[in-house]
């Protein structure tokens, strides 16, 4: 088996607590299941541990070549389908056979223009151009499932919060709250330009913008409506009560919102919050706000340290460590032997793009176009911005060609696995135990087949070793799935502080400004 990870240090291993015990931890037959029960242990006997269960998303991208570049040559890959909605209802209908949690999808608001100074690389290898919006094909998906959960990017960084919440809580209805939302405050210059700036948002300040555009959206989302505002009276003729409905009259550095939120409340009113973060304001932005992070690192002991971080990061943020999962990138390429595994990665690797990589990287300077010798050390006083970009790893003391080997490697990922389903499982279950995440983003090489290869293979292992459930629960929200606890946010959130309307300046809710005897006088029927 190809892995990228060696066996970790069990004295480091993520601990589970009953208390950070969730539906999704739970096995298949519980103590009041009496179909295919087992009998219950000795009441001295001490319980086995609970397995930690897996959340499972598949990576996804509304482009050709989202970050396997090159591979969308592969004979029979549907990459260039995606302008089709049948190819999305098809990808829904696949994972939810196969019992994915949720398809999590990326998106970018610019092209990679930095590379060479122009997009013409990126254009050239379909590096996330064309894409499309990922918000828009989540109803098709939605129509032809009951279950599968959505992850959509969207930044916090350009267009207004109101329109954004308005959104969010449509796609929560049409999905019966199935919607979780990937905080992004985005990064390419040109996605600056696009919405009329001339550079990029210092790092720092977009955070500082994306806490308030939180805040704003929790007033919309969690205050400005009551759960009972909907009244639905025939016989009056009186739809929604307005004395349970309230502006939110926001005014703040960066955003002033009047409100009342237009939708009435959805299943889980805020969609699950997800963050993809490694930085130090990510993490602390993480803490505060995120339920599932998306996280990598250049090493599995790099991923386990974050993993660490982030959960401290939401204690010190008055949350728990249970509050948060954390996921990660999973490359799996498996099949029913070793050596038709290995013979599938080399076909992969035949056709990666070095080129693609390097744009992505967004490399302010071209190694292709310096000797392979080359010290990086002679290069790194040339260029302004450093030479890593937005590759994470990089040894100052190695040369031009050192750094070129990487780009295009499939295995460059820490949880990478080429192998049969059985080796495929060990390191899933490895990462979960030992390194501490708790669920995975499939990348895909091969669309749909890497995912098919997945449900085919690797599920039924897995489901086996109680690492995945058999079944979907039915009817539960994208949020009880993954945390066993309900469909709205624990009450320990700072989104939680605006619900009933407290904290915003009219909790009373919307009232007729007309004087009291013209009222009197409405209601007695004059």
């Amino acid at each position: 088996m190809s892995t990228a990870h060696e066996r970790g240090d069990h004295d480091t291993a993520h601990e589970r607590t009953d208390h950070d015990r969730t539906d999704h931890d739970r096995t298949a037959h519980e103590p009041g299941d009496h179909a295919g029960a087992e009998p219950a242990p000795a009441p001295d006997a001490d319980p086995a541990p609970a397995k930690k269960r897996l959340v499972l998303n598949l990576f996804e991208m509304n482009c050709v070549s989202h970050i396997t570049h090159g591979l969308w040559r592969l004979p029979d890959n549907n990459r260039e389908r995606f302008n089709d909605i049948e190819y999305w209802t098809e990808l829904a209908g696949l994972l939810e056979e196969g019992g994915f949690d949720a398809v999590f999808l990326a998106d970018v608001v610019g092209t990679y223009d930095t590379f060479r100074g122009s997009a013409e690389t990126a254009v050239r290898r379909g590096l996330q151009i064309p894409n499309n919006d990922p918000a828009v094909v989540v109803p098709a998906m939605a129509a032809v499932t009951k279950h599968l959960g959505f992850g959509i990017t969207f930044s916090t960084t350009y267009e207004p919060p109101f329109a954004w919440a308005r959104r969010a809580s449509t796609l929560d209805h049409l999905t019966k709250g199935r919607v979780g939302w990937n905080i992004v405050t985005s990064y390419l210059p040109n996605a600056a330009r696009n919405h009329g700036l001339s550079g990029e948002v210092e790092h720092g300040t977009r955070f500082e913008i994306a806490d308030e555009y939180l805040d704003v959206l929790y007033k919309l989302w969690e205050g400005s409506w009551d759960d009972d505002a909907i009244v639905a009276d025939r016989a009056r003729n009186v739809y929604a009560d307005p004395a349970k409905i309230r502006p939110i009259d926001h005014v703040g550095k960066h955003f002033s919102v009047e409100g009342p939120h237009l939708p009435s409340p959805s299943r889980q009113r805020t969609p699950v919050l997800f963050t993809a973060t490694q930085s130090a304001d990510g993490i602390a932005f993480a803490g505060r706000h995120s339920e599932v992070v998306f996280t990598g690192g250049g090493t599995p002991e790099r991923i386990r340290e974050l993993v660490g971080s982030l959960r401290q990061a939401a204690v010190a943020a008055g949350r728990t460590r249970a509050d948060l999962k954390v996921i990660t990138n999973a490359g799996v390429i498996v099949a029913p032997t070793e050596e038709e595994a290995r013979a599938k990665a080399a076909r992969f690797q035949e056709l990666s793009d070095p080129e693609g990589y390097l744009a992505h990287a967004a490399l302010r300077w071209d190694p292709t176009a310096l000797a392979p010798d080359t010290p990086l050390t002679d290069v790194a006083a040339k260029v302004d911005g450093g030479l890593a970009g937005r590759r994470q790893r990089l040894d100052p003391e190695g040369t031009v060609g050192d750094f070129l080997a990487g780009f295009g490697d499939l295995s460059r990922h820490p949880l990478w696995v080429v192998g049969t389903p059985e080796q495929a499982a060990d390191a899933i279950e490895h990462w979960l135990d030992d390194i501490g995440i708790d669920g995975i983003n499939l990348l895909q090489y091969h669309t749909f087949d890497t995912a098919r290869d997945f449900i085919d293979l690797v599920v039924p292992v897995l489901r086996a070793r109680g690492r995945l459930r058999a079944s979907y629960d039915p009817g539960e929200s994208l949020r009880d799935r993954v945390f066993g606890r309900g469909d709205r946010l624990p009450a320990n959130h700072p989104a939680a502080r605006y619900r009933g309307g407290r904290h915003l300046p009219r909790p009373e809710g919307i009232s007729d400004p007309r004087p009291a005897p013209l009222l009197l006088e409405e209601k007695a029927g004059r």
